[in-house]
C-alpha cells in the first residue's frame, strides 16, 4: 500500500470526522443545556481545546504510521480509524439528534474499543506518538462515562 495513500485516506477519514461532528454535535440546543451535568464533566473550554488536538493528532498519526510501519499495520490503522470514527458519529447522531441516550452510550463503547488498536499501533510507530495518543484515548473514556451518566438519569 502506498504510504501517501494511507496518509491521504487517514486525513480524509479525519476530515469526515470533523465535518460530521460539526454537523451533528449541537451543545447549544435547549435539550442539551437542560441535561443535569455531573460535577466531574470537563468545562466547555477544555472540550474546545481537546478536539482540535485530537483531530490534528489523528491526522499526524496517520502520516507517521504510513511512513514507519508495515502494510498490515497501515491497513489495521485505516480500518480501526474508519470504524471508530463511524461509531463516534453514530454516537453524535443518537445523542444530539435522536436523544437516544442508552444507545448513544453503547456507540461510544464501540468508539473507545475501536481506538485501542490505534493506540497500540501508535506506540509501535514511536513512543512519543503513543504518549501523544493517550489524551485521545482518555478523552473517549471520559466521554463514554459521561454518556452512561446521562443515560442513567
Amino acid at each position: 500500500m502506498s504510504r501517501n495513500i494511507v496518509g491521504i485516506l487517514g486525513t480524509a477519514i479525519v476530515a469526515i470526522y470533523i465535518f460530521g461532528s460539526g454537523r451533528l454535535v449541537t451543545t447549544d440546543q435547549q435539550w442539551y443545556r437542560t441535561l443535569p451535568k455531573p460535577a466531574w464533566q470537563p468545562p466547555s473550554y477544555v472540550i474546545g481545546l481537546i478536539w482540535p488536538y485530537n483531530f490534528a493528532l489523528l491526522i499526524a498519526a496517520s502520516w507517521i504510521v504510513a511512513s514507519r510501519l508495515s502494510n498490515t499495520h497501515q491497513l489495521v490503522w485505516l480500518i480501526s480509524l474508519a470504524l471508530s470514527v463511524a461509531a463516534a458519529l453514530v454516537w453524535a447522531l443518537l445523542f444530539f439528534k435522536s436523544h437516544s441516550l442508552p444507545a448513544s452510550a453503547v456507540a461510544l463503547v464501540f468508539a473507545s474499543l475501536l481506538t485501542i488498536p490505534l493506540l497500540v499501533i501508535s506506540f509501535r510507530a514511536s513512543l512519543a506518538l503513543g504518549i501523544a495518543f493517550l489524551p485521545y484515548q482518555i478523552w473517549l473514556a471520559i466521554a463514554t462515562a459521561l454518556a452512561f451518566n446521562y443515560a442513567s438519569q
